[in-house]
């Protein structure tokens, strides 16, 4: 699972995340943008690709910390 957040403030309404990761990120109108914020792994490639161009920076992609019991051979 990656979580993603955007940062609305920041946000100008440019969509270059809507055209690089359509099945995250949707205008609403000229200036609204809504997202999932949070995403399945594979497609996290898209995601980097959407934060970096961003061209106001504002979203921020994170992987969620799954406890090491949860993954096989973890302690």
């Amino acid at each position: 699972m990656v979580r993603i957040a955007v940062d609305l403030n920041r946000c100008q309404g440019y969509a270059q995340c809507a055209f690089l990761a359509p099945e995250t990120f949707a205008m609403h109108g000229e200036e609204a943008l809504l997202y999932n914020p949070e995403v399945d792994e594979a497609q996290r490639g898209k995601l980097a690709q959407a934060a970096a161009a961003c061209p106001v920076q504002a979203i921020l992609v994170d992987a969620v910390d799954v406890p090491a019991e949860a993954v096989p051979g973890g302690r």
